[in-house]
């Protein structure tokens, strides 16, 4: 039996990195972890930094980190829209680790000479590409 499916572009700032047909996609929404299938109700909501999980034709997995942005669903097809977008193969654990520690030692730093806002957004993109290392490790 063949599998429902639907169309999902992934494009980011640098170009597309993902068009094809998929079984389903989950992303991190601002309002928690979205899964989206065929004939999802329409739906626009942005993006936090995290994982894009792509479940392909016949179960095949691909896992992208994805800096924030935007998910727009309409029952046929959905597309991300983000900043960036690297693939998990793509990503560097050893740079991951640093931003992650410099955003920390940005936050717990001076007080006077701090933009608390972009270091926790630092933070928090730091820490969504290790998650998803942390995942890809796991599952492949």
């Amino acid at each position: 039996m063949a599998e429902i499916t639907f169309h999902l572009d992934v494009v980011s700032a640098e170009g597309m990195l993902f068009s094809g047909r998929v079984e389903s996609v989950q992303v991190s929404g601002a309002e928690g972890e979205l899964g989206i299938r065929h004939g999802h109700a329409p739906l626009l909501t942005s993006i936090k930094p995290g994982l894009v999980r792509l479940v392909k034709l016949h179960g095949a997995e691909e896992v992208m980190y994805i800096s924030g942005g935007m998910l727009e669903v309409q029952p046929e097809a959905a597309t991300v829209l983000a900043d960036t977008v690297i693939r998990a193969t793509d990503l560097d654990e050893a740079k991951a680790q640093a931003a992650k520690r410099a955003a920390e030692e940005k936050i717990h730093g001076n007080p006077g000479d701090v933009d608390y806002a972009t270091a926790i957004t630092e933070l928090a993109k730091a820490v969504a590409q290790l998650r998803v290392i942390e995942i890809t490790r796991k599952r492949f």
